[in-house]
């Protein structure tokens, strides 16, 4: 609370614009853009690698949010004000950080991707600026930020190592969907027990569950599409720009047209993300591989 104290004595309306821009970098809707771009379109590899770093930190951090329950600066100390603007997007705990996680997860898969060193350079100086905006903002102390950097990035390293590198995910398709599985439903039960025992709130387990619901269809997604979806990305640019808007549009609709359709409730939540994820990982992909199988029968006659 003092370094944020220390920090908030030099806050001026252009770097409160600046952070908070840097923030919105984090954003969940942008590393899902970057994903689909990848998996659809691009490096299926590389998507998949970044997905599991994404989900499994994910799944961790939120872990750790409803363990500790550590309250937002503001509430530990009344007399601290963050960046006004920053707070309606401050959801859940505050430690570890989920901005921070969601950022490491993807710029850092793409550092250990990235061949050059000054494009390693700029991911690893986005990390940080997106860690610091959480601090200058006042939405996070820097314990929060550096915890969720640390697990983040273990989970990075060992997605790269195992599933990049060695290619675990290809060759042991199926524990390494049952694994991410029981993570996801572990996380779940516990998360269930904490609030049926009205030890959280219903906002905060909401969180928890939303990223079971992701987590839990991206593994039985990739599981499905791996064994029985070979798809490849489109050959010609405009393809693959035509293949990732029509994706990104119905993406969107679900995300935004699912909430008002079946609420806003626990299991609602974790069924909404589940069909964004799987809708993603399988079905639009099953649809365009299918439009391949059709194109090629007719060219075979």
């Amino acid at each position: 609370m003092e370094f944020l104290n220390f920090l908030a004595q030099y806050r001026t309306p252009a770097a409160d614009a600046i952070f908070q821009g840097i923030t919105l970098l984090a954003q969940e809707t942008f590393v899902v853009v970057v994903i689909c771009w990848l998996f659809w379109c691009s490096q299926k590899k590389l998507a998949y690698c970044l997905g599991f770093s994404y989900f499994t930190s994910g799944l961790l951090v939120q872990g750790l949010k409803v363990t500790f329950r550590i309250p937002r600066p503001w509430i530990l100390d009344p007399s601290f004000q963050p960046v006004a603007s920053a707070v309606p997007g401050a959801t859940g705990y505050s430690f570890p950080s989920g901005h921070t996680q969601s950022i490491t997860a993807l710029l850092g898969t793409l550092g250990f991707y990235f061949k050059k060193n000054h494009q390693k350079l700029v991911c690893a100086l986005f990390i940080f600026l997106v860690g610091f905006s959480r601090m200058y903002l006042g939405c996070h102390t820097p314990q929060d930020v550096l915890v969720s950097f640390g697990v983040s990035i273990l989970c990075v390293s060992l997605c790269w190592h195992f599933l990049y590198k060695k290619e675990i995910f290809r060759e042991k398709k199926s524990l390494v969907s049952v694994f991410m599985a029981v993570v996801c439903l572990g996380l779940l039960a516990y998360t269930l027990i904490l609030y049926k025992s009205s030890i959280i709130e219903f906002h905060y387990a909401q969180d928890c569950v939303k990223a079971c619901g992701a987590g839990a269809a991206f593994a039985a997604g990739y599981y499905i599409t791996e064994k029985w979806i070979p798809f490849h990305a489109p050959d010609s640019a405009s393809g693959r720009i035509r293949r990732f808007l029509i994706g990104i549009f119905i993406t969107l609709l679900l995300q935004i047209g699912l909430k008002p359709l079946i609420g806003e409730s626990l299991p609602a939540s974790f069924i909404r993300y589940f069909i964004v994820v799987f809708w993603i990982i399988t079905v639009y992909p099953f649809l365009f591989y299918r439009k391949e199988k059709q194109h090629s029968r007719k060219s075979d006659t």
